[in-house]
């Protein structure tokens, strides 16, 4: 078992990554009904919560069927990181997160997100003053330096544990890296082998299939995976590196009548959590990815994002499981 802090996680969890504009409510619902050990939210800017603004704290909601749940934080000012685990912590979620990995330039060139691979004590800073600031459980997730000359994640995880983390995170590329290229995880397997490192430590970066995740928890010794692009249009990878994991065996692909399942309930959330209007309209990003290689969709996208009714969305849904699986 896995242990931070006081919550407990199956063996070898599988995480579910927090992507901006992705790991929203509705995808995390999907997400935790096919197998996602722990979850966070998108991450949230600290700034943002600090002014109220009203994106920022909408990112706060958490639901009792997603826990365990945390909170993903990113920002450049210590007290400010300090005043935004407090709002986090009166939310309800299950653990804070802090964001050491963002490598987008409107974050990373802020002074925020990956940028503090470049200043390692006020990293330390920062985590220290979010630790003292909430009585949960704090995590880091980041990445193993900032360019190659610069891999500095065995320093990192060491400092970090010492001021009070509870878990770690590693991607495997460094920020100049962004997500080109193989993730290396060999810089990650060489913090989980420290004698030094107590704490859970997570691998992330280019687990896509069951195969693979077996073939790195083997070779890597990573306490669990964290998943991220592979999940999006594609939630069942979780079931799937479970059942692997279990049996040995690879289950079938998901039936368009589970496609189109799963992506009603992927809506059916949006529109809960985001209103009629923006739930329709951003929910429009995620069909190509659920119906992603089957042929003659396109005709059916074309309907899905230009209407602006939920029946008719839900009919067009059951029209494209009904037709494609006729044409098959």
């Amino acid at each position: 078992m896995a242990q931070i802090g006081n919550i407990t996680l199956p063996d070898f969890p599988l995480l579910l990554a927090p992507m901006e504009d992705v790991s929203d409510p509705p995808f995390r619902a999907v997400c935790k009904a096919n197998g996602a050990d722990l979850m966070y939210t998108e991450f949230i800017s600290s700034e943002g919560l600090i002014r109220d603004a009203a994106k920022s704290r909408q990112k706060l909601d958490v639901f009792d069927y997603e826990r365990p749940i945390g909170i993903q934080l990113f920002g450049s000012d210590v007290e400010s990181m300090r005043e935004s685990a407090e709002i986090s912590t009166l939310a309800g979620p299950d653990l804070i997160d802090i964001n050491y990995g963002c490598p987008v330039k409107n974050v990373a060139c802020k002074g925020a997100g990956a940028a503090l691979l470049r200043d390692i004590p006020k990293m330390v800073e920062m985590t220290s003053a979010v630790v003292k600031a909430t009585p949960l459980p704090v995590t880091v997730k980041t990445r193993l330096g900032w360019d190659d000359a610069t891999k500095n994640i065995t320093e990192v995880a060491e400092r970090l544990q010492d001021i009070g983390i509870q878990a770690l995170t590693i991607h495997g590329r460094t920020r100049v890296q962004m997500y080109k290229g193989d993730a290396d995880w060999t810089l990650i397997a060489k913090v989980k082998e420290n004698p030094r490192i107590k704490i859970p430590i997570f691998g992330n970066g280019d687990i896509e299939t069951p195969q693979k995740a077996l073939e790195y928890r083997n070779r890597y010794g990573v306490d669990g995976i964290m998943i991220g692009r592979a999940s999006i249009g594609y939630p069942w990878i979780f079931r799937e590196i479970k059942h692997y994991f279990e049996t040995g065996e690879i289950l079938p692909p998901p039936t368009l009548q589970e496609r189109m399942e799963v992506c009603k309930m992927h809506f059916t959330k949006s529109l809960e959590w985001k209103g009629e209007r923006l739930g329709i309209f951003e929910m429009r990003r995620h069909y190509t990815n659920y119906f992603r290689g089957l042929p003659n969709f396109k005709p059916y996208r074309m309907r899905l994002v230009q209407t602006e009714s939920p029946a008719e969305v839900y009919d067009i849904l059951e029209e494209v499981a009904g037709s494609l699986v006729y044409a098959d």
